[in-house]
């Protein structure tokens, strides 16, 4: 029996672990479930699946799920901070934490579960992009099992050797990213001048927070994975190419030496990287409806428009430069899609937010999470300093 905590319970990814979960309930229980603004999502899933913890950010959402919780009779303990997520994904009763908080709130408690050595379900993609060598670093001297979430990962990790350690070493040349191309696909830069926030976060294919529609339809989703991939099978941003494949059947390819191509299919549903990241290395049912080749009928693939889609060029830029650069894109990245959210700034500033802050904020390389967290808070005050004068 697996006991998990789960951060980021209330998001997309959160959901469809449980659903997983549920399955099977004689190899999974919960531990801990953690949410953000969804008190009441929260705690319907703390009275359904018989968390022992549950963590909110502040003291005004863990009164009102205290309550919520107290009047179901549900005895789950509440707290609430950044310490208290930390603390239920180290905790020695833990054996799996999923980390699927999105963005650079995610860093801390993943860490945290990683450095006591836990196994890691990575959702949160912002981890390695914002402090990649100091994370593996941590997985290597903890012995922790590190196994991708993300579609386009778990698919690369199910066709990559089972022995893999070094590309050269494997016979790999490189690896095929694949991509929807988000709702926009084809659309010029012109085209795309007057988008709502309802416009980028209608994904044709997935189904996911707002935040993350959105990077998906600026194609910074892309930019970010390509990174994390960089850091989960230790090759560079040139062996690694992005592959616009818009019905999301293939999640992801690896290509060999020898002239072999590996994919990895299946429909769109995020309860099957879950699934298999949870039972790795056995199989088990995910509730996912299996593939009709008959019925998909095609499979297309094209280049992406790095010209209309700046943030992934950005995000190849950033990748190349090393050092906090990736931290640096995130953060300008989170600023300014929240920006667009708002109705701050347009869909077309988004890109001119971060290229301006990377552009304008010198590397560095910082040599601990502190240092991450100052580059961090650093291009976030630029981002922010940039909007408030271009603002709409």
């Amino acid at each position: 029996m697996q006991a998990i905590t789960l951060l980021g319970a209330t998001g997309s990814i959160g959901e469809s672990t449980l659903d997983v979960i549920a399955r099977h309930p004689d190899k999974y229980e919960v531990f801990a479930l953690t949410g953000n603004l969804q008190i009441e999502k929260l705690a319907a899933q703390c009275l359904r699946h018989g968390a022992q913890f549950a963590v909110v950010n502040d003291a005004a959402g863990a009164d009102k799920l205290r309550g919520l919780l107290k009047d179901s009779g549900c005895k789950t303990e509440v707290l609430f901070g950044a310490e208290a997520l930390c603390q239920v994904a180290s905790a020695v009763q833990v054996d799996t934490v999923m980390a699927a908080i999105v963005g650079a709130a995610g860093l801390l408690p993943t860490m945290a579960a990683v450095t006591t050595g836990k196994k890691i379900l990575l959702a949160n993609k912002e981890s390695l992009v914002m402090a990649g060598d100091l994370f593996m670093r941590a997985v290597t001297a903890s012995g922790s099992m590190l196994l991708p979430i993300d579609s386009e990962h778990n698919a690369i990790f199910q066709c990559l050797p089972a022995d893999y350690s070094q590309p050269e070493l494997s016979g790999i040349s490189k690896l095929l990213l694949s991509a929807s191309g988000g709702p926009f696909r084809g659309w010029s830069a012109q085209q795309m001048q007057g988008i709502t926030p309802e416009q980028a976060c209608a994904h044709p294919n997935w189904s996911m927070g707002r935040k993350i529609s959105v990077d998906s339809a600026t194609l910074m989703n892309k930019g970010l994975e390509l990174i994390e991939a960089c850091w989960l099978f230790n090759v560079s941003p040139q062996q690694v190419e992005v592959v616009v494949h818009p019905q999301s059947v293939i999640h992801s390819l690896v290509q060999y030496r020898d002239g072999s191509v590996l994919a990895q299919l299946g429909n769109p549903d995020m309860r099957t990287p879950i699934a298999h990241a949870l039972a790795w290395p056995d199989r088990i049912e995910s509730g996912v409806a299996d593939l009709n080749l008959f019925e998909v009928a095609r499979l297309d693939f094209e280049r992406p428009d790095m010209q209309s889609f700046l943030c992934l060029q950005l995000a190849f830029d950033a990748a190349a430069a090393g050092g906090d650069a990736p931290a640096i894109l995130n953060a300008a990245n989170e600023i300014a899609v929240q920006a667009f959210l708002d109705g701050r700034i347009g869909f077309a500033q988004i890109p001119q937010v971060v290229d301006n802050t990377l552009s304008g904020l010198g590397i560095s390389e910082p040599d601990s999470l502190h240092g991450v967290q100052e580059s961090d808070q650093k291009a976030r005050h630029h981002s922010a300093k940039y909007i408030s004068q271009i603002e709409l």
